[in-house]
């Protein structure tokens, strides 16, 4: 094991999670690339869910200097083991969990620490061995949905009158596309606490952004009222749904389906032979399922305090 060094590290996690994602008959029992991406450029940068991403990955490596396993946060004291199939051992595990819960838990102002670490429903020797060390399976499940572009049709997705679904414009349209993210994710909360759109350039930088595939719906006044955004993988030809949100005030228009309907349709144009997406609500989960059909795992939170 050793701690992650320097953007050549970040390169070679990327082209591990590409292979391993290949290895597992392209089921997410670890990180896509694209979600490595993601949580580079938005979640660390953006949301700030962690100072930086260098003091928080971890490498294992083979006597041949190939990567076998990593472990990174996707926020402080969540953590993930992204394991090469051929290298899964029980000693890699625990060794794993050691390091995590030495360097990644997360203390609170009583210095209780806690710690969650994210597990497939299939992989049973991992659940056990959370067991064994005191962790609990808590609520909230990652749905994966996953639907494969075979030439099948896709699913019918009408629209309320006024409205049509477009890939995103130019840079004068991030504003708007900005705003609809606040609106579908914030909805509670006040407009005052809008922190304007430039984060949207973050976004645009991501290795596999594609202006193309940056989905939106436009309402009759010509604003943007909801999104989907595709990162296309052409290595594992799987495309990455990353977010997904209708502004509340257009919702039950149809609008979530018809956007990821078209995202499809131009995966399929591309060349993609599989779609994905992740979904926690009850409410996304029943549009991922209507869009993507019944194929789904969970990748399970397992959770210790201490």
């Amino acid at each position: 094991m050793r701690p992650y060094r320097d953007e050549e590290d970040y390169w070679r996690i990327r082209a591990f999670l590409r292979e391993v994602f290949l290895l597992n008959g392209r089921r997410e029992m670890c990180w896509q690339a694209a979600r490595l991406d993601y949580w580079r450029w938005h979640v660390v940068l953006n949301c700030e869910a962690l100072p930086a991403i260098e003091p928080y990955i971890f490498l294992w490596e083979t006597p041949g200097g190939e990567l076998a396993a990593v472990l990174n946060p996707e926020g402080l004291g969540e953590v993930f083991l992204q394991v090469h199939p051929a290298q899964t051992t029980p000693a890699l595990i625990e060794d794993m969990l050691d390091v995590a819960e030495t360097h990644l838990a997360c203390a609170d102002a009583e210095g209780r620490r806690t710690i969650q670490v994210w597990a497939h429903e299939s992989d049973r020797e991992r659940q056990a061995a959370l067991a064994r060390r005191g962790y609990t399976r808590g609520d909230w499940p990652e749905h994966q949905h996953r639907r494969l572009l075979d030439g099948s049709p896709l699913p019918d997705a009408p629209i309320a009158p006024g409205y049509r679904v477009r890939p995103l414009g130019d840079a004068d349209e991030l504003p708007s596309r900005s705003w609809a993210s606040w609106r579908a994710f914030h909805p509670d909360e006040p407009d005052g606490a809008y922190q304007g759109w430039e984060w949207y350039l973050n976004i645009r930088r991501c290795p596999m952004y594609r202006r193309d595939l940056d989905i939106v719906a436009e309402a009759p006044d010509g604003t943007i009222a909801g999104f989907c955004t595709v990162w296309y993988d052409d290595v594992t030809r799987a495309g990455y749904f990353e977010p997904v949100g209708i502004m509340r005030e257009h919702q039950r228009r149809g609008l979530g389906r018809a956007v990821m309907v078209e995202a499809l349709r131009r995966l399929e144009r591309l060349g993609g032979t599989l779609a994905t997406v992740g979904g926690f609500s009850a409410a996304a989960n029943a549009l991922y399922t209507s869009v993507m059909g019944p194929d789904c795992a969970r990748l399970e939170r397992w959770v210790k305090s201490s």
